[in-house]
């Protein structure tokens, strides 16, 4: 039978508890939002809001093709410029996801002849973009700087380091200072996605690269997503000019990929705006991530203390951190769960999301349910 096999994968998660399913959510909830990751809680400013309407009603509702056909505006140009600037780098290229983003600078970045040397806590896109791109991948230690510079050590040639800024399960963040000084005993680049810094680090939100110094390097790429902080969707790569332009030619997500919707553009640079009048928004984040970490830790639960606004939770199994999710749900908290295959050292977890805009109240409120559902 055609696709016989799928039945039996099914049946392998359903013992494993890994079963995932879709769950729509209504336009009004009165669940507590610890499971999105909208950071800043600009996703339905009415700024940003207003940002994408007007843009969908200036440009329409698509961008109508690939961004080297008719899928460039003068909306997405204005946003490219704004976010090189924010992010203190020469130049930026717009995608439709982040995701697409990671693909462009991994793939375009490590040809064939390359290496390309990967954290083993990557996510999903740097690991995708590593296997499509045609150079040889070594994957080397979570965070392990020495461990890069062995790997670099093994040969000659052109070279790249990819890795989180801030790793998406557990909310660690990677000695970025130290990553690229051993990039620069060897000449390789290194590639940074800072989907989890952008908003939240760096002076003003500027980013982890920022914060570490790099911003702006000549041998420095980042990748970043607009759909965490920024509340809406699309992605970004930030670098030299020259690497920009190697991308709008050789990145084949970018190249064959239809453009980021005005809307979302629109949404994104009201976003980027309002956060540089209010730079106040990215300390706050870290300051509930924080004020989250240590009640859940004084409740006597084993939560990872984050260096910026994930807060991770560990539960005892994928079953039970299923249940414990659900039991949350059921209490009005929605909070995320991470469970293998999503999370590189099989434990499963709640994964937090430290909102700048949560109240004191909303933070005692999760933490008690939290406390009251645990397995």
């Amino acid at each position: 039978m055609a696709f016989g096999w799928i039945d039996e994968q099914a049946e392998a998660r359903r013992r494993a508890g890994l079963v995932r399913a879709l769950r729509p959510r209504p336009a009004d909830s009165s669940l507590l939002d610890l499971a999105s990751n909208d950071y800043l809680g600009l996703s339905r400013h009415p700024e940003v809001t207003e940002g994408a309407a007007e843009a969908a009603r200036r440009w329409g509702g698509g961008s109508t093709g690939s961004r080297l056909v008719t899928g460039s505006t003068e909306l997405h140009a204005e946003l490219e410029r704004a976010l090189a600037a924010f992010c203190g780098f020469e130049a930026a290229l717009v995608f439709s996801s982040g995701y697409a983003a990671n693909l462009a600078a991994v793939t375009t970045l490590g040809p064939h002849g390359s290496l390309v040397v990967s954290d083993a806590g990557n996510h999903a896109s740097l690991i995708d973009g590593c296997r499509l791109a045609r150079g040889e991948t070594q994957v080397v230690g979570h965070a392990d700087p020495e461990a890069v510079r062995k790997a670099l050590g093994t040969r000659q040639g052109a070279a790249i380091v990819v890795s989180d800024t801030v790793f998406s399960v557990d909310g660690d963040r990677a000695p970025l200072a130290e990553l690229a000084a051993a990039c620069r005993e060897y000449g390789a680049g290194l590639v940074v996605d800072d989907a989890h810094g952008l908003g939240v680090l760096g002076d003003g939100g500027r980013g982890a690269p920022y914060a570490a110094g790099l911003a702006g390097a000549g041998d420095v790429v980042v990748t970043a997503t607009l759909s965490k902080s920024l509340g809406s969707q699309g992605g970004v790569v930030l670098g030299p000019a020259r690497v920009i332009e190697h991308l709008v030619n050789a990145a084949r997500t970018f190249i064959f990929d239809t453009g980021l919707a005005p809307a979302a553009a629109g949404a994104a640079l009201a976003a980027l705006r309002l956060l540089e009048r209010e730079p106040e928004r990215a300390a706050r984040a870290r300051e509930v991530a924080a004020e989250l970490h240590a009640r859940l830790t004084a409740a006597g639960l084993e939560a990872v203390r984050p260096d910026a606004a994930v807060v991770s939770v560990r539960a005892p199994s994928p079953e039970r951190a299923v249940r414990w999710a659900a039991d949350c749900r059921s209490a009005g908290l929605a909070v995320g769960c991470f469970r293998p295959p999503s999370v590189p050292d099989g434990i499963s977890r709640l994964r937090l999301t430290a909102r700048a805009d949560l109240s004191g109240a909303e933070i005692e409120r999760a933490v008690r349910v939290i406390g009251e559902t645990r397995p």
